[in-house]
């Protein structure tokens, strides 16, 4: 049999070429089973999440039920399809480096046509826990503005065309941005994601606020006469419309999402032509000696490798002036702590994830001052300045054997966890301080401010101490060279369960703290409210400093564990 006989296949003609989609469906499986054996914690993680995710999107699909019936229920699922259109249209901007199946030049070798590559990758694109989301949500949406059987035939074919425009989109978005978001520009804008997500979800709590009136509703029923012609809409909307019998007015909104799904797949068949034909800029050298060479790791993630050394020798680290004086910290405590900075300093990813950390501390009291909301509101810079505590270590990446180098003792790992602790507490504390008090003052709330800002600071020493033993326990690895997500692929469930399991416990706890100020309220003791600052600062400081000491025995202990995992990139 012939080279090309053997893969026709017996009963295919020679010169037709075979299907590569069961091939590229069996990858997928593939990808996700190998990503699930490599650790139980990583399959727990991801079991977690997907239940989590599949919860959720029953629950919301069962709430568009029930709104079956409703005068508002075409306007919300009008609006739902749209929010799923924009999510999966801006799910690849983010997450792209989290997936190594959405970028397109891992298979530029390969000899395939841009056609077939699309329909393969649109087929193995259908499997995973995104599409069955959107069919879940995308079902209760339909439900709920079918009333004939005629609307339950096209419900089916509006729920597929949906489907397919959000994952074609998403696969379309991924390939026209291919060259930027695998780009050294790309990848520093994509580190400020977490933040414009935390602005939007803002905007969207105070845009549902100002729907929650009647008023609100109806105006967005006026919307919803523009928004039905914006794709995915249409499909849902021409539920409705047949469900009236508009049958015409239904084929026209099938044939607009129709006409917009094949506008997609154009431009993805374009965008991957260009992929497979033109070369990457980035790979071209500049100069005819190759260029200059590329910067190590560590050197590029703020030259861990000699600020460790010189930690493990209680000297500082080569470079500018000591940021921190002998006489404030001496020991090793200090070049850690000068290390820390330096990485918060030069590393995109730890400046990214700091700014996004002080931003939403500062945005969520703010918009408690607009809603008139509490001063409680507060607690959340406390809560997300601590939660930088978890996974320590991921960061360092490959760089930390020269860290477990230096930890020779249960004191070196103890001033280890010490150092990296009173970095974030130096920035933590007086921020702290500032956003209660000006909350405060700016909702008139001042006799509250003791409370409020005792309860911050306890909520702040729990959490270090937790994410100083969950560092320790659960470390999980950090992509260096795609950071566009917090983990590599297939552990995002384990970030999720460090970070809910994490705020979970350092809220329980916290609750000595807590008790107190409800005690003091109920008995009528409100003169004796401020006591409640210097307990919560001093049980703050007390939980941390006992955590760290109980973990740094663990630290040295699990040196080469972590080291396997961190420096699994």
């Amino acid at each position: 049999m012939t080279a090309a006989g053997s893969l026709t296949g017996a009963g295919e003609p020679a010169g037709r070429a075979p299907s590569v989609v069961p091939v590229f469906i069996r990858l997928k499986l593939s990808v996700l089973r190998n990503g699930l054996r490599q650790s139980r914690g990583r399959t727990v993680g991801w079991a977690i999440g997907v239940a989590f995710s599949m919860l959720y999107a029953l629950g919301l699909g069962a709430g568009m039920i029930a709104l079956r019936g409703n005068d508002y229920a075409p306007a919300a699922a009008v609006t739902l399809s749209l929010v799923l259109g924009l999510g999966w249209a801006v799910m690849p901007l983010f997450f792209f480096g989290g997936d190594d199946t959405l970028d397109p030049t891992r298979l530029t070798m390969l000899p395939l046509r841009p056609r077939p590559l699309i329909t393969a990758l649109l087929a193995s694109s259908l499997i995973g826990v995104g599409p069955l989301f959107t069919v879940l949500v995308s079902t209760g949406a339909v439900v709920a503005v079918a009333h004939s059987t005629s609307a339950a035939v096209v419900a089916v074919v509006a729920v597929a065309l949906l489907l397919l425009t959000c994952v074609a989109l998403s696969r379309a978005v991924a390939a026209a941005n291919t060259r930027l978001l695998t780009s050294r520009r790309g990848r520093d804008l994509a580190l400020l994601s977490g933040l414009v997500v935390a602005v939007g979800a803002q905007l969207v709590n105070l845009g549902v606020n100002a729907l929650s009136s009647h008023h609100g509703l109806h105006r967005m029923t006026s919307l919803t006469a523009v928004l039905r012609w914006i794709p995915p809409a249409p499909a849902v909307d021409a539920v409705r419309s047949a469900s009236h019998g508009a049958y015409g007015l239904m084929a026209a909104q099938l044939a607009c999402d129709v006409v917009f799904l094949a506008v997609v797949l154009v431009w993805w068949h374009r965008s991957l032509f260009r992929l497979m034909v033109s070369p990457d800029a980035s790979t071209i050298q500049s100069g005819p000696e190759g260029g200059e060479g590329r910067v190590p790791r560590s050197r590029r993630a703020g030259g861990s490798g000699d600020s460790a050394a010189a930690a493990g020798r209680g000297e500082r680290p080569a470079g500018p002036a000591g940021l921190l004086p002998r006489r404030l910290v001496a020991g090793r405590t200090a070049p850690v702590m000068e290390r820390q900075f330096r990485y918060l300093w030069r590393d995109p990813r730890s400046r990214a994830t700091l700014a996004t950390g002080l931003a939403i501390g500062l945005l969520l009291p703010l918009v408690a001052v607009v809603q008139h909301g509490t001063i409680y509101q507060c607690l959340w810079a406390g809560g997300l300045l601590g939660m930088q505590m978890y996974n320590q270590f991921g960061m360092d990446s490959s760089a930390f054997w020269i860290v477990s180098a230096t930890l020779a003792t249960r004191k070196d790992a103890a001033l280890e966890l010490r150092g990296r602790a009173l970095t974030l507490a130096l920035i933590a504390v007086p921020y702290i301080t500032v956003v209660t008090v000006g909350a405060a003052l700016l909702l008139g709330r001042t006799e509250a401010l003791p409370e409020t800002l005792g309860l911050s600071l306890a909520f702040l020493g729990s959490l270090i101490g937790t994410g100083a033993y969950a560092s320790v326990r659960f470390p999980y690895a950090v992509p260096q060279d795609n950071p566009f997500g917090n983990a590599a692929p297939g552990q995002g469930g384990l970030v999720a369960l460090n970070v809910f399991g994490g705020t979970l416990t350092g809220a329980a706890m916290s609750l000595p703290v807590l008790a107190l100020t409800v005690t003091l309220h109920l008995t009528g003791h409100h003169a004796l409210l401020w006591t409640v600052l210097p307990f919560g600062a001093v049980y703050g400081l007390a939980v941390a400093a006992l955590a760290l000491r109980l973990t740094a025995p663990k630290l040295l202990d699990r040196l080469p564990e972590i080291l396997a995992v961190v420096a699994r990139t």
